[in-house]
C-alpha cells in the first residue's frame, strides 16, 4: 500500500513482465537481422555452420544482458508522494529524476495492455499542463502497479485541493498561493491606493 511521504516501487512481478517483453523484442530483432544465417546454416558444413553458431551465440548474450538489465532497472525505479508534489527516479546506465507538483497535473489515466492484464499490473500515465505538448505520451508513468485506482484517487485528491498553476505565478518557493477571494481583496485595495495617490498628485 502506498503511503504519503514514503518511497514505493512497482510490483515485484513487473520484473517478470519487463523481462518477457524485452526478450521477445530482442528475439524478434535477432530473427529479422541474423535469424536467416542460423537457419541457413542448419545442416551446412564449415563456414556456414560457424556463422550460424555465432549468430545464436549473439542471441544468447543479448538475452542474458536483457534479463540482467530488467532486474537492475526494477531496482532503480522509485516513486514518492508528499502533500505538494510527486517525485520519481529511474535508470540503469543513465539516471533520471523528476519532480511533478500536483498543481501542474491535468489528468491521470490507467493503461493496461494484454500481457499486463495477465500479470495483473497497470501503468499510471500522468499528464501535466504544458508538458509534452503535441505528444501522445505522458510526462511521467508510474509503472507496474498492482492496484492503481487508490493511487490515482490519492493524486487527484491532491490535484483538486491545490490551486492551479497560473495562481502560483509570482509566489515564493514553498509559499502557498493566496486563495482567489484574498487575491481579489488585495487587488481592490491596490486599486484604491492607486486612486488615492492619483488624487494627491492633482
Amino acid at each position: 500500500m502506498v503511503k504519503i511521504g514514503e518511497d514505493f516501487k512497482p510490483a515485484e512481478k513487473y520484473t517478470i513482465y519487463l523481462s518477457i517483453i524485452t526478450v521477445v523484442t530482442v528475439v524478434f530483432i535477432w530473427a529479422c537481422c541474423l535469424g536467416w544465417s542460423f537457419f541457413a546454416a542448419i545442416g551446412a558444413a564449415s563456414i556456414f555452420g560457424l556463422i550460424g553458431q555465432i549468430s545464436l551465440g549473439i542471441l544468447v548474450v543479448f538475452v542474458i544482458f536483457v534479463l540482467v538489465w530488467a532486474r537492475l532497472y526494477y531496482k532503480s525505479v522509485v516513486y514518492h508522494l508528499n502533500e505538494t508534489e510527486m517525485t520519481w527516479k529511474r535508470g540503469v546506465w543513465f539516471r533520471k529524476t523528476g519532480i511533478v507538483p500536483y498543481n501542474r497535473i491535468t489528468n491521470v489515466d490507467i493503461a493496461q495492455g494484454p500481457v499486463m492484464r495477465i500479470f495483473g499490473i497497470s501503468h499510471l500515465k500522468i499528464e501535466t499542463a504544458g508538458g509534452n505538448a503535441g505528444k501522445n505520451s505522458a510526462e511521467i508513468q508510474i509503472e507496474g502497479v498492482e492496484d492503481p485506482e487508490p493511487i490515482r484517487a490519492m493524486i487527484m485528491d491532491f490535484v483538486r485541493g491545490t490551486a492551479p498553476s497560473s495562481a502560483a505565478t509570482g509566489t515564493c518557493f514553498g509559499q502557498k498561493p493566496a486563495p482567489a477571494n484574498d487575491m481579489q481583496a488585495i487587488l481592490t485595495e491596490v486599486m484604491a491606493i492607486r486612486r488615492l495617490l492619483a488624487e494627491q498628485r492633482k
